[in-house]
């Protein structure tokens, strides 16, 4: 049987691994772990994988990779990430055990979608804490909805308080902006007159700062993604290694359609390239190159690749098509050989997503 090209090889037992390193860092901290499944546009068997390693909830943006995860008989609770919209707000009582909120309205909606379907839905209230993106921004104001949830809504338990950072305006977390939550939390907790079971500091970018021992103990909860189960993020936007974590858990495999030596910069008038964007271009003679038969429909942004082989660099991509300079290569590549690479997680999230790049799944 001929194998397919583009595939994406995803090794579910280096999955599995990484969960249970960064499960086990997290757990001598306190901190239990929601794994994030959207940037693997939930391959349910990769999400099997983090829950046997000890992710305690399931989460995702998309509620129909909730509902995938239910169908597929994933038993801890699912977390629903983005802040609901109206219209799927039965879809997110029916599949989603738990959701991030901060809009009053919504969750007077959530509320009464949940007595209609006799059920009590959990929630956790967002501070936004400087990121700008969701989250109420005013700690007196996130006070004020708790106790509204806590004493007005009968069919929605207030489960905990969260924060997002480092995913619009780039803020990252730090001891100070995470004690900020901490505070709010035990403000909250006075007020209502119990403990939150959740206060969420986080996603991966809050790993840099737990490994040096910076997280404030009252953060007891992280929704963890890329930093466990592709782990490129960390030591290359935040100079930080955790002992263990293996890079190819997600490995990217394309053809070779095309070898020639071309100038290598374009000859002619130029303008913008198939995306609207200007090209930058550097002149440096004649040099060899191979295009590859995977694109930006495929793959995000051409420049999330890396290239196995070292000395390959990814001069860009079209819509199909990839072009690499190979010309100081070790390797004498020809045509119809395949090329490797690990991916970033904006790649991660494409190739999982496309149709056009083949699926293979490693159990052993």
């Amino acid at each position: 049987m001929v194998k397919r090209y583009p595939c994406l090889e995803v090794d579910l037992n280096k999955i599995y691994s990484n969960t249970k390193i960064v499960k086990d860092l997290c757990s001598n901290h306190d901190i239990r772990i929601a794994g994030v499944i959207k940037g693997f546009n939930a391959i349910p068997e990769a999400a099997r994988k983090m829950v046997e390693a000890g992710c305690e909830w399931i989460g995702s943006s998309r509620i129909e990779q909730l509902q995938q995860m239910k169908e597929f008989g994933i038993k801890v609770p699912t977390l629903l990430l983005r802040i609901p919209m109206f219209c799927e707000i039965e879809d997110v009582v029916n599949y989603a055990d738990v959701s991030l909120n901060s809009e009053k309205e919504t969750l007077q909606k959530i509320n009464d979608e949940a007595k209609h379907q006799n059920k009590i839905h959990k929630v956790i209230l967002m501070y936004d804490l400087g990121d700008l993106r969701e989250g109420v921004f005013d700690r007196k104001e996130l006070v004020e909805l708790a106790q509204y949830v806590e004493n007005k809504l009968e069919n929605i338990e207030l489960n905990g308080i969260g924060t997002n950072l480092s995913c619009y305006g780039s803020v990252i977390p730090t001891t100070k902006n995470l004690t900020e939550l901490g505070l709010a939390a035990e403000e909250i907790e006075e007020l209502i007159g119990r403990e939150l079971e959740i206060v969420s500091g986080g996603a991966t970018t809050v790993l840099p700062l737990l490994v040096k021992n910076g997280v404030p103990k009252k953060i007891n909860h992280l929704r963890l993604g890329e930093g466990v189960v592709n782990t490129q993020d960390l030591p290359l936007h935040w100079n930080t290694e955790i002992n263990g974590l293996d890079k190819d858990t997600f490995i990217l495999k394309a053809q070779i359609v095309e070898l020639n030596k071309k100038p290598t910069y374009p000859i002619g008038e130029l303008g913008v390239a198939s995306f609207g964007e200007a090209g930058v271009y550097e002149d440096r003679g004649i040099r060899k190159r191979a295009i590859l038969a995977i694109g930006n429909q495929d793959l995000g942004d051409s420049s999330k690749l890396i290239p196995k082989d070292k000395n390959i660099t990814v001069l860009g991509a079209s819509s199909d098509h990839t072009i690499i300079d190979i010309d100081d290569c070790d390797k004498d590549y020809k045509l119809g050989d395949i090329v490797e690479f690990n991916i970033l997680y904006q790649a991660m999230l494409f190739t999982t997503q496309s149709k056009s790049v083949y699926k293979i799944i490693k159990n052993n």
